[in-house]
């Protein structure tokens, strides 16, 4: 069948090889995802001055916090799809693929909703400067509107994923990533409507991509052929996805609430700080996805072995997924503070902004494969099918930390400096790591009593 050479055969074989093939696509995909709300900062920096760069950049954190509670989701969908894929459960494998693509757009509206009500309020809580808060008001509100296809495209790639196919969700990207920034140049330098235009760029080319993996799932022949009319919710099949998503979709809320606190602490030190740390939270979020490609995979390969009943190759897959992301974490890290300098003037001239912005790259980008041996961690247990445990271990061990020292030792004079903020990461990092690790070793030990 024709989708056939888009697929990898994860059961066999040579691990190392199918693993980078795999990523690879993967992480060029996630770059261009990121790419959206780079083109947008970039435009607005350069063209609508740093009270708009500003605006758009510290919307990231409450963007990620919604929006994360969902796409936790669609890891649920990814475990389900690679375990009934290898399995050659067909039955299965279409009732998740049509209860995944209803849920998506259920939570689409549901975000778009309470986006488009309640961002001014979100706002306000964050604390977000008087000088950008109308600004950001407006582009989260268009933002919005495009998340029931942004969230379509996700799971729809994590349905083609979980079969191994990685390029087409790339070949989509490419073509919504080039629409969002010629439209974000056009509708910016052209129309001069700033942040209202780079958002309407970024929900035009979310409807682009979303449009492009489900008419690659309706035209697909073979086991993840996609109708509408087949639409449904399986109730066995949504309380699985829910089972395994949902503890993810926690993480992730997790994750972004305590950066959502950091930011509104960061927020306190100033509009110019705010620019600065908006444009080096961009830039490293290149060097995070890239990492993010092995977790990914983590989870994928996993689950097509445990499927396939070929748990010998479990451990020696994390093996390799941990030295690629601790390899690639530490080159683009690096290299993302040594050429920091020019990387961020792509955002902004103002000289305050960009020293802001080289302090916050020095403290998270240096020691970013930490935070890539950590997710490949938890990849690799929800791969296993536990995705409670990452879970708790993440919100004790990372969340906990960051917010009991800033809502502690930071607010002390001896420490409210924005270093001491930045710290926590690294550290947090470091401890979840171990903590996951400990937790992999008893799982393991679990499953193999358990099939002796």
């Amino acid at each position: 069948m024709r989708q056939k050479k888009y697929e990898i055969d994860m059961t066999s074989g040579p691990i190392l090889n199918k693993l980078l093939l795999f990523a690879i696509p993967l992480m060029a995909s996630s770059l261009l995802q990121l790419l959206f709300n780079a083109a947008d900062t970039i435009v607005v920096g350069k063209f609508a001055g740093d009270t708009a760069l500003g605006a758009v950049g510290s919307t990231s954190a409450l963007i990620n916090l919604m929006v994360n509670l969902f796409l936790g989701l669609s890891v649920g969908t990814n475990v389900l799809v690679a375990r009934f894929f290898a399995a050659k459960q067909e039955k299965d494998l279409s009732e998740t693929i049509h209860t995944s693509i209803l849920l998506s757009f259920v939570s689409g509206i549901f975000l778009l909703v309470i986006g488009v009500l309640f961002s001014k309020y979100f706002l306000i809580w964050m604390g977000s400067p008087d000088g950008v808060r109308e600004l950001s008001t407006l582009y989260l509100q268009i933002y919005f509107l495009g998340t029931p296809a942004m969230l379509l495209y996700n799971f729809g790639a994590a349905i083609l994923r979980a079969t191994g196919d990685t390029q087409r969700p790339l070949y989509y990207l490419i073509i919504a990533g080039i629409i969002n920034v010629i439209l974000n140049l056009f509708f910016v330098i052209v129309f001069h409507m700033s942040v209202a235009g780079v958002g309407i760029a970024t929900v035009i080319s979310q409807c682009v991509s979303a449009f492009l993996v489900l008419r690659c799932l309706i035209q697909s022949t073979g086991s993840i052929h996609f109708e509408i009319s087949k639409l449904h919710i399986h109730r066995d099949k949504f309380f699985r996805i829910l089972q395994i998503g949902l503890p993810a979709s926690f993480q992730g809320l997790l994750f972004s609430l305590s950066n959502v606190i950091i930011q509104a602490s960061v927020n306190s030190f100033g509009e110019i700080t705010v620019a600065g740390n908006s444009a080096a939270a961009s830039i490293e979020g290149f060097v995070y996805v890239s990492m993010n490609a092995f977790h990914q995979a983590a989870i994928t390969f996993t689950s097509q072995n445990m499927g396939a009943g070929k748990k010998e190759r479990v451990v020696p897959i994390l093996l390799r997924a941990q030295m690629c992301v601790i390899v690639t974490g530490l080159i683009l890290g690096n290299l993302a503070v040594f050429f920091g300098d020019p990387l961020l003037h792509l955002y902004t001239n103002n000289p305050k902004a960009i020293s802001a912005g080289l302090v916050r790259l020095l403290y998270i980008c240096a020691p970013y494969f930490l935070c890539g041996m950590m997710d490949v961690m938890v990849g690799s247990l929800r791969g296993l099918g536990y995705s409670v445990m990452p879970m708790i271990v993440s919100l004790i061990g990372a969340c906990g930390l960051r917010l009991i020292w800033i809502f502690t030792f930071f607010q002390t004079e001896r420490f409210h400096y924005i270093e001491s903020l930045y710290a926590t990461y690294p550290v947090s990092w470091s401890v979840t790591c171990f903590a996951h690790i400990i937790c992999f070793i008893i799982v393991w030990h679990k499953i193999k009593n358990k099939n002796t």
